[in-house]
C-alpha cells in the first residue's frame, strides 16, 4: 500500500472561527451584490473534500444525488470487496457536486460517484494517478484500493489516503509556498502520452469555453460590481493570446479547495478527476487563485520557469474563467464559493 497521509476530520465553523493573523490572513470578500446591496455571508465552511468546479455547467446550484450512498452501503461494499478494512469506522462527510466521500478509520477515505457524471472521471482518477504519484514533490491522494459496482450500486469508486490540512480558501498558504508550487507544477507539466483523458473543460483553446463565459459576464455584470472594465479586458486578450499546441499533463481543477495547507505550508493537491493533457496556462491560473501577494505570484512564474508570455496571459484568462464560475454558481446557493470567486476576480483585477 502506499504511504499514507495523516488527515483531519471535517469540522463545521464560521470563517470567523478560522481566521487567524499571519502573512497572508484569511478575510472574507464582501460581494456587493447590485440588487439588494447585500454582503454574501460566509458561515457553515465544511473541511471535507471539495468537488472539481468542471462539472459545474450552470448557475443553478449543487445538483441533486443521482445515486443513494450512506454509511450503511459503504459498509456493505467494504465486506464484499475489501473484507479486512471492515474494523475501520465509516462516517460520512459533505458530498461534493460529483462525489461523495466517507472518513474510513484514522487514514482513509472512500470516494464514490453520487452522479453519473462522475462515473468517467473517477475511472480517469483511478487509470492515471498513481503512476504520476511518485514524480511530483508534493503529497496526492493516489487510490489504495479500487472498488466495483456492486450491491445494486452502478459505479467504480476508491480507497484513497486521508491527506492532512485545511482547504487553501480557509487559510492560504505562505508566500513562500509559491516556490514548491512551483516546482510541483513543473514536476506535473510534462509531456502526455496520445491517451491521456480528454476532457473538453480543461487544457482547451479559451475561445472553446467564451460563449457560456461570456454570457456569464453579462448575467453577473446585473448583480454585482466585480464585472470591471478591466476584468473584461484580461478576458478578451486571453483569448486574443496565442494557443499553445504542447499537451501536458494537468490537474485541471488547482482551485483553492483542492490544495490543502498546514501550518502555512501546502501539504496536498486533491481531486485529479479532471486529470487530462492540454495547455498548462489550465493549472496555472492557480497563481490568482492560490496567492493574494503580488511577490508570490512573481516568485511562482520565475521558479516554475521560461515559457512564452502569451502562456501567463492565457493563464490569467483561465482564473477569470475560474473566478466567474465560483461566483455565479456561489450566489446561487453555495457562499463559501462566492467568495473563492469573488477573491479571485479582485486578484485578477488588481
Amino acid at each position: 500500500m502506499p504511504r499514507l497521509v495523516f488527515g483531519t476530520a471535517g469540522v463545521r465553523r464560521t470563517l470567523a472561527d478560522r481566521i487567524q493573523p499571519g502573512p497572508l490572513p484569511c478575510q472574507a470578500a464582501k460581494i456587493e451584490l447590485r440588487q439588494d446591496k447585500q454582503v454574501v455571508d460566509n458561515s457553515g465552511v465544511h473541511m471535507s473534500m471539495t468537488p472539481p468546479v468542471s462539472t459545474i455547467r450552470s448557475a443553478d446550484g449543487t445538483p441533486p444525488a443521482e445515486y443513494a450512498i450512506d454509511e450503511a452501503l459503504v459498509s456493505r461494499l467494504l465486506a464484499e470487496q475489501h473484507p479486512d478494512l471492515t474494523h475501520l469506522a465509516v462516517r460520512a462527510l459533505e458530498a461534493g457536486w460529483d462525489n461523495a466521500m466517507f472518513r474510513l478509520g484514522d487514514h482513509l477515505a472512500v470516494r464514490l460517484p453520487r452522479r453519473a457524471v462522475a462515473n468517467q472521471l473517477i475511472a480517469n482518477e483511478q487509470r492515471c494517478l498513481s503512476s504520476l504519484a511518485s514524480s511530483l514533490p508534493l503529497p496526492v491522494p493516489a487510490p489504495c484500493r479500487i472498488g466495483r459496482p456492486g450491491l445494486g450500486y452502478p459505479c467504480a469508486w476508491s480507497i484513497l489516503p486521508w491527506l492532512h490540512g485545511m482547504s487553501a480558501d480557509i487559510c492560504g498558504p505562505d508566500v513562500a509556498q509559491a516556490i514548491p508550487f512551483a516546482e510541483f507544477l513543473r514536476a506535473l507539466h510534462v509531456p502526455a502520452p496520445k491517451d491521456a483523458p480528454m476532457n473538453p473543460f480543461r487544457g482547451v483553446p479559451l475561445r472553446e469555453r467564451s460563449n457560456a463565459l461570456e454570457a456569464r459576464l453579462v448575467r453577473l455584470a446585473s448583480r454585482t460590481r466585480l464585472i470591471t472594465p478591466r476584468v473584461r479586458r484580461i478576458w478578451q486578450e486571453a483569448l486574443e493570446a496565442p494557443v499553445n499546441e504542447e499537451r501536458v499533463w494537468l490537474h485541471g481543477d488547482l482551485h483553492p479547495r483542492n490544495v490543502l495547507v498546514e501550518r502555512g505550508v501546502i501539504s496536498g493537491v486533491i481531486d485529479w478527476g479532471d486529470i487530462t493533457s492540454g495547455d498548462c496556462a489550465t493549472d496555472l491560473a492557480a497563481s490568482w487563485m492560490l496567492f493574494d501577494d503580488p511577490g508570490a505570484r512573481a516568485e511562482l512564474q520565475a521558479e516554475y520557469g521560461p515559457v512564452p508570455p502569451a502562456t501567463w496571459v492565457r493563464a490569467k484568462g483561465w482564473a477569470v474563467l475560474f473566478g466567474l464560475v465560483f461566483l455565479e454558481t456561489g450566489l446561487t446557493d453555495n457562499p463559501r464559493h462566492a467568495e473563492i470567486g469573488a477573491r479571485i476576480l479582485s486578484r485578477v483585477a488588481a
